[in-house]
C-alpha cells in the first residue's frame, strides 16, 4: 500500500505546483493511513471473531450490520458528496461556510431521530428482528457516530490530518476491547457495542475540533434554507442508496431468504472484497474536492492509469494465492464456499477500481454528478430485478448473489465509460 502510494505521487510530482503538491500529498497520506486503519483492524478481528463465534452467530452480527447500513445511508443523505463539494468551493467564505455546516448538521440530527423511530417500529413489528433486538439497537450506535462525524467538512477544507488522528486512536482503543472482552459466543453483543462507541467517541472529538480549534460557528437556518440543501443532496442520496442495494444489501437478502450461516460465509468473502476497494478509496476522496476546484484532467488521467495498472497487478497476484491467504487467516471452520465467492469478487475488483475513479472524482467533480448518480441508480434497478428473479425461481445462493454483484458492477463501469466518451471529457485539456 505504501509503495503504491509513493509510486503514484512520484510519477506526478513534477506536474504539480508546490502548493498543490503539498496539499494533495498531505490529504492523500492522511486518508491512506485512515483507510488502512479502517480496514486493517477489522481484518485483524475477522479471523479472531470467526474462531470465537460460530459461523451462525457471526452471520447474525453481519446481518445486523447490513440492515443498519440502510439507516446509515438515509442519515448521510448524500452529504458526504454534496456537502464536501460545497465546502470545498466556499471554504474561503465564512458566512457561506456557516450556512452550509449549520444546515447539514441540523438535517442530519433530524434524520437520526427519524431513523431511530423507523428502526424501533420494524424491530417490534417483526419477530425476525425482535428476537435479537439488542444487536440491532447496539448496531445503531454506528449510525449515530457516522452521522455526527463531519468527514465531509474536513474533506472540503482539505485538512484530513485531524480526523485521521482521531479515528486511529478511537479504532485502536475499541478494537483492542474486542480482543480483550469478546471471549465466547455469548459475548457477540459486545461487537456492535465497541464498534459503535469507537465511531461515536471519535465523532464527538471531531466536533470539538471543528468548533474549538477551527472556530466553526453554527447558527439556526430558516426552513427554506434547510429545504434547499436537503433537495440538492437528494440526487446524491439516491445514488448512495442505489449503491448500497448492490453492494451491502446482499448479506441482508441472504439472511432473509436463507440463514445466518450462509450470511456468515458470504460476509467473510465480502469483507475481504471491500478491503481491496479500500486501497483506492483515499485516492478517490482526495481527488474529488481537488478536481472539483482545479479541474485538472491531465493530472487525473495520469493518476487513473497508474492506479488501474497497480490494481490489475495486485489482483493477478492475489488470485493465485487466495487459498493460502484463507488458510493463513482462518481456521478449518471456513469452507470452500467463501473462497469461491471471493474469487468472483476478485474479477469484480478489476472493474470496480476504474469505475470508482471515473465516478465522482471525475464525472461528479466536472459537473456531471447526474451521470455518475444515474449509473448506480440504473445499476441498482438491474440488481434488484436480478435478485427478484433469483428469489422467484428459488435460486438465491452465495454464488448467484456474487455473480449479480459482478454483472451490476460491469454495468456501472460501461455506463460511465459511455457518458465520458459521449461528452468527450477524456480528450479535454482543462
Amino acid at each position: 500500500m505504501v509503495k503504491s502510494t509513493k509510486r503514484v505521487f512520484n510519477f506526478i510530482m513534477n506536474k504539480i505546483n508546490t502548493e498543490h503538491k503539498k496539499r494533495l500529498f498531505s490529504n492523500f497520506f492522511s486518508l491512506t493511513v485512515l483507510q488502512i486503519v479502517n480496514y486493517a483492524l477489522p481484518l485483524l478481528t475477522l479471523p479472531y471473531l470467526v474462531r470465537v463465534l460460530d459461523v451462525e452467530t457471526y452471520g447474525l452480527v453481519m446481518f445486523a450490520q447490513s440492515f443498519i447500513l440502510f439507516f446509515n445511508i438515509l442519515v448521510d443523505f448524500g452529504f458526504n458528496l454534496s456537502a464536501t463539494k460545497e465546502v470545498s468551493i466556499h471554504r474561503d467564505d465564512k458566512n457561506k461556510l456557516i450556512e452550509i455546516y449549520s444546515s447539514v448538521m441540523v438535517i442530519k440530527f433530524l434524520l437520526i431521530l427519524s431513523s431511530f423511530i423507523i428502526l424501533s417500529i420494524i424491530i417490534f413489528s417483526f419477530e425476525r428482528f425482535s428476537l435479537n433486538k439488542g444487536v440491532y439497537f447496539l448496531s445503531f450506535l454506528w449510525v449515530i457516530g457516522q452521522a455526527l462525524f463531519p468527514v465531509w467538512y474536513f474533506q472540503g477544507i482539505e485538512k484530513m490530518k485531524y480526523i485521521t488522528i482521531v479515528n486511529i486512536i478511537a479504532k485502536f482503543l475499541f478494537t483492542g476491547c474486542i480482543f480483550l472482552f469478546v471471549k465466547e459466543n455469548a459475548d457477540y453483543l459486545l461487537i456492535p457495542l465497541f464498534n459503535g462507541l469507537g465511531i461515536l467517541i471519535a465523532a464527538l472529538v471531531a466536533l470539538w475540533i471543528v468548533h474549538v480549534s477551527l472556530k466553526q460557528k453554527v447558527t439556526w437556518q430558516p426552513l427554506s434554507k434547510l429545504w434547499i440543501y436537503f433537495k440538492e443532496s437528494s440526487t446524491f442520496f439516491l445514488s448512495r442508496a442505489s449503491l448500497t442495494m448492490y453492494t451491502s444489501a446482499n448479506a441482508f437478502v441472504l439472511g432473509i431468504f436463507s440463514n445466518n450461516t450462509i450470511v456468515g460465509y458470504y460476509s467473510i468473502a465480502d469483507q475481504l472484497y471491500k478491503a481491496l476497494q479500500a486501497f483506492y478509496t483515499p485516492l478517490s476522496q482526495v481527488l474529488y474536492p481537488y478536481i472539483a476546484k482545479e479541474r485538472n484532467i491531465v493530472l487525473f488521467k495520469k493518476i487513473f492509469n497508474m492506479a488501474v495498472f497497480l490494481n490489475c497487478m495486485g489482483i493477478a497476484i492475489l488470485y493465485f494465492i487466495t487459498v493460502d491467504v484463507f488458510a493463513l487467516l482462518f481456521t478449518q471452520k471456513i469452507g470452500i464456499e467463501s473462497i469461491n465467492v471471493f474469487n468472483i469478487f476478485l474479477i469484480a475488483s478489476l472493474i470496480v477500481v476504474p469505475s470508482i475513479l471515473l465516478g465522482y472524482p471525475f464525472l461528479g467533480a466536472l459537473g456531471f454528478a447526474k451521470e455518475a448518480n444515474l449509473s448506480v441508480i440504473y445499476a441498482s434497478i438491474i440488481h434488484i430485478l436480478g435478485l427478484v428473479i433469483l428469489i422467484l425461481f428459488n435460486k438465491i445462493s452465495l454464488y448467484s448473489v456474487a455473480y449479480m454483484v459482478l454483472v451490476t458492477e460491469l454495468f456501472v463501469f460501461m455506463y460511465r465509460i459511455s457518458k465520458i466518451r459521449g461528452r468527450r471529457l477524456w480528450r479535454k485539456q482543462l
